[in-house]
């Protein structure tokens, strides 16, 4: 397989404070990939200079081969999606127009989705059980459903890249499961590669093909599941998590406290 996602050598920050130090990751066609770490490490950081939203010190990305280290928002959005932990505040759109969002790095300036646009918007609300709150306006919803609209707009936006920051932090396990269950659907059937940051190691064993362990702004381990042994993962998983204990049962693994 060839990488989709190349990062190579990143740096980056806010202001003169550097955050990332030296990056370098790939992600595969098909492949979800999870990023690892504690509060402040640098996971938001990094996937955030990735899809262009905070600028790079230092280092190049690439998708498909193409450097995309300096290109506009929508030269990005088309490359990369972006879910971040928490939806931007949007008053007085419905559900749908903010579905229909996604497709606003593929339409001429003025012009609107079209009735098949629309469609596929509602399709993908179908899929993530957001049936019949196409209607609803965006800004009464719970903190989960908006996480699950924007995730509708992601799959419409239609990017070969998803990256996702903590996107099931607002959700509920079976809202949790069911988001991380479709995202790797998506990735492997239709080739997209994928990253996402998440908190829980165990839904990241669960869900994700490899592991990149994060600390002090660099990724110091990395792990392919379906490779490790019960041993390499608890010794990967305690350089970040500390006394750990990992119990593998059909060929799953999960850590405890020890």
């Amino acid at each position: 397989m060839s990488a989709l996602l190349s990062v190579e050598h990143l740096s980056c920050g806010y202001g003169r404070q550097e955050i990332v130090h030296d990056v370098s990751l790939s992600v595969e066609k098909g492949e979800f990939c999870a990023l690892l770490g504690l509060n402040g490490c640098g996971k938001t950081t990094l996937i955030k200079s990735i899809c262009g939203l905070l600028p790079i010190e230092q280092g190049r990305c690439f998708v498909d081969g193409e450097d995309c280290t300096d290109l506009n928002e929508r030269q990005h959005a088309l490359r990369m999606s972006y879910i971040p932990q928490r939806s931007s505040p949007l008053f007085g759109k419905s559900v749908l127009d903010v579905v229909l969002m996604g497709y606003n790095a593929r339409l001429h300036l003025l012009e609107s989705p079209g009735e098949l646009c629309r469609l596929q918007a509602a399709e993908a609300l179908d899929r993530l059980g957001l049936h019949g709150l196409a209607r609803r306006d965006y800004a009464t919803l719970s903190e989960g459903q908006k996480q699950l609209v924007i995730l509708a707009r992601t799959l419409v936006q239609d990017a070969p890249v998803m990256l996702m920051d903590e996107p099931d932090s607002a959700l509920d396990f079976v809202n949790r499961t069911m988001v991380l269950d479709k995202v790797r659907n998506v990735l492997q059937s239709q080739g997209r590669a994928g990253l996402i940051s998440l908190h829980d190691p165990n839904f990241a064993m669960a869900y994700c093909d490899r592991l990149l362990l994060m600390k002090n702004g660099t990724i110091g381990r990395e792990l392919t599941l379906k490779d490790a042994s019960r041993e390499e993962v608890a010794s990967a998983l305690s350089w970040i998590y500390g006394e750990i204990c990992v119990l593998e049962h059909q060929g799953r693994f999960v850590m405890v406290h020890a």
